[in-house]
């Protein structure tokens, strides 16, 4: 049995541990005020821009080409895997692997390279000898996305895709944000862009109509870059919110259970400290008894 100054040692470090996790579940509270309301403001623009896009592509397919929307084969993929650079997030993590893994297995026979984003992404596949096609690391680990950093990585993504013709499709594996306690793990193609056929302006109603003042080429020279780029900022500023909020959840949970582990540990201590009373008391009325 543990002596009482083991259990009082064993109280103290779960104390100092519960300590840091109620730390940084109030770190991470406060990160993800501020992701939250950067991606609410962001997704209206990202998922209306993707609509618009999409109609438009479909609408001009006849009279317009563009790289960034071609169809090509179905043999090589590029997967951008958007995960987080630290852990003690719960399952964030771990469910953007598994979803990665999953898409790897269903597409059997399929040549896949990667370009992770992130510290975590990256150490799992690259202990399953995964190729990079390029890797950034330390773009969120502050809580925050920049458009910079978006702007890079699509930029990297548009050039691999467009020099490289033997990739045919890239797809976006990030998670998007519900709730503080719910994350949605989601698998977008991102290039080539996908056109969207019959899109109308609202359900039920009738197709929307734009007119032209530059030439398709010209619009769409400027356009689909920055809808990738758009998509990108999108899915950072998604995993950043999601990664804050499962971090909050895991480090409540951590500080919950502390408190219960150390109410059991109270508990062992107070019992052994009232055995050793009763044992000291025997010992003292038994000395007495025999003088």
């Amino acid at each position: 049995m543990a002596s009482l100054l083991d259990m009082r040692r064993r109280i103290k470090s779960v104390k100092n541990t519960q300590q840091i996790t109620k730390a940084m579940k109030m770190v991470a509270a406060a990160k993800l005020k501020r992701a939250q309301d950067r991606v609410t403001a962001a997704r209206p623009y990202a998922v209306k821009m993707n609509e618009v896009l999409g109609g438009l592509s479909a609408k001009v397919s006849n009279d317009f080409s563009h790289p960034l929307l071609n169809d090509r084969g179905d043999e090589k993929y590029l997967i951008v895997l958007v995960t987080a650079d630290k852990g003690l997030c719960g399952g964030f993590n771990a469910n953007l692997m598994k979803a990665a893994q999953a898409f790897i297995a269903g597409h059997e026979g399929r040549d896949i390279s990667m370009m992770p984003v992130g510290r975590k992404g990256r150490d799992f596949f690259r202990r399953r000898n995964f190729h990079f096609v390029e890797e950034y690391i330390g773009l969120t680990g502050s809580g925050r996305a920049e458009l910079s950093d978006a702007r890079e990585i699509s930029a990297n993504i548009i050039k691999t895709f467009v020099e490289d013709e033997s990739i045919d499709k890239v797809f976006l594996v990030f998670t998007e944000f519900k709730t503080v306690i719910s994350q949605q793990v989601k698998v977008e193609q991102l290039l080539p862009i996908p056109r969207i056929e019959g899109e109308s302006e609202s359900e039920g109603g009738p197709e929307a109509e734009y007119i032209y003042e530059l030439p398709p080429a010209e619009i769409f020279g400027k356009l689909l870059p920055k809808q990738v780029e758009t998509q990108v900022y999108r899915a950072m500023l998604e995993s950043v919110a999601s990664e804050q909020g499962a971090r909050m959840t895991a480090m409540d949970s951590a500080s919950k259970n502390a408190g219960e582990l150390i109410d059991t540990l109270t508990l062992n201590m107070n019992r052994i400290r009232q055995a050793d009373i009763t044992r000291e008391i025997i010992e003292v009325v038994s000395g007495a008894a025999a003088l």
